[in-house]
């Protein structure tokens, strides 16, 4: 069975992110047994001017799109979207809009211990954010999500006290902008192919059969 490798460049911010997350699992399960997925969270901020201690939420967001009827309908379509793949989105209980720079460096952390731990800190953080209205840039938060998922909270707290990989997630986001990622989610597979947006489960499932297809017919040409 042939593998394919995702760089997953997202945002814990990034209410499409999340839904792209939930789309990809789906793709994932539907093509189990034919080809492995691997994948690898990727650092992105959306909103890098928001400051450490985040901005309001609601003014901010009406900011940015262009009023509250604008944010409204944004979030009425990702409310129905959400449902169909089981994410509950909560845009009201969400007060605080976060710098997300902290919590893309408790990704990376999770990264070191494997790929099942950073998922399941990728996963509760998007949950903490759009589900529970919590505050994904705060320390306090963040050690407790670490801990929900089998991290050393104690060294979770130094580290976030400290600057630690501040400078690893800068330089990944800016060698990702780079490349001409300027949107989120961003699939990059097996370093050569990329998928941009929330696509459809049935969308990504073809294009892992299509690139695991031609590994095969590569591998049987080096034969």
């Amino acid at each position: 069975m042939e593998r394919v490798t995702i760089d997953l460049v997202s945002d814990v911010v990034c209410p499409w992110c999340y839904l792209g997350k939930a789309r990809l699992e789906l793709a994932i399960a539907e093509v189990q047994g034919e080809v492995g997925i691997d994948i690898n969270w990727r650092p992105y901020r959306l909103n890098p001017d928001i400051p450490p201690e985040g901005v309001d939420q609601k003014a901010y967001l009406e900011a940015k799109l262009g009023g509250a009827e604008a944010v409204a309908r944004g979030h009425e379509m990702l409310t129905k979207l959400g449902l169909e793949v089981g994410i509950r989105y909560n845009f009201e209980a969400i007060k605080i809009g976060p710098n997300t720079l902290d919590a893309h460096r408790l990704i990376h952390w999770a990264s070191l211990e494997s790929r099942e731990i950073q998922d399941r800190v990728v996963t509760a953080l998007f949950k903490a954010n759009f589900e529970d209205g919590r505050n994904v840039g705060d320390h306090t938060v963040l050690a407790e999500i670490a801990e929900s998922c089998s991290m050393n909270r104690k060294l979770i707290e130094n580290l976030l006290e400290s600057d630690a990989d501040k400078d690893v997630i800068l330089g990944e986001i800016d060698a990702a902008q780079k490349m001409g990622v300027n949107g989120v989610p961003f699939f990059i597979m097996d370093g050569q192919y990329a998928i941009s947006g929330a696509q459809t489960p049935d969308v990504l499932a073809d294009a892992f059969r299509d690139i695991a297809r031609l590994k095969a017919e590569a591998r049987k040409g080096m034969i």
